[in-house]
């Protein structure tokens, strides 16, 4: 059974940063080319934030384009979304996705 878990979650002021962290069971990581972060927000549509290939080619929405960094450890089944200059926009449930498997998601509010 594949496990995704999500951590790192929380509030934060605008303008501040997190950094959320996804584990994964198993060696799924070397195994699929691309994994993902996507994001909810209350009342919205499921909306995809960052990808990444196997290869480490990344691809961002334009909303977070200079602002977030994904990265993954294959080695260590890691993936992680690095996230700066927050604003309130951002708030929304996160969730790591690899192939069909997702998280349970972590919350990420930003307010002051």
């Amino acid at each position: 059974q594949v496990q995704l878990v999500e951590s790192g979650g929380g509030l934060v002021q605008p303008g501040g940063s997190l950094k959320l962290s996804c584990a994964a069971s198993g060696n799924i990581l070397s195994i699929y080319d691309t994994v993902g972060w996507y994001r909810q927000a209350p009342g919205k549509q499921r909306e995809l934030v960052a990808t990444i290939t196997i290869n480490g080619k990344t691809n961002l929405a334009d909303s977070v384009k200079g602002r977030f960094a994904i990265s993954r450890d294959n080695a260590h089944n890691m993936m992680y979304l690095q996230m700066n200059s927050l604003q309130p926009e951002d708030t929304a449930v996160y969730y790591c996705t690899v192939f069909q498997y997702w998280g349970q998601g972590t919350q990420v509010t930003v307010s002051s």
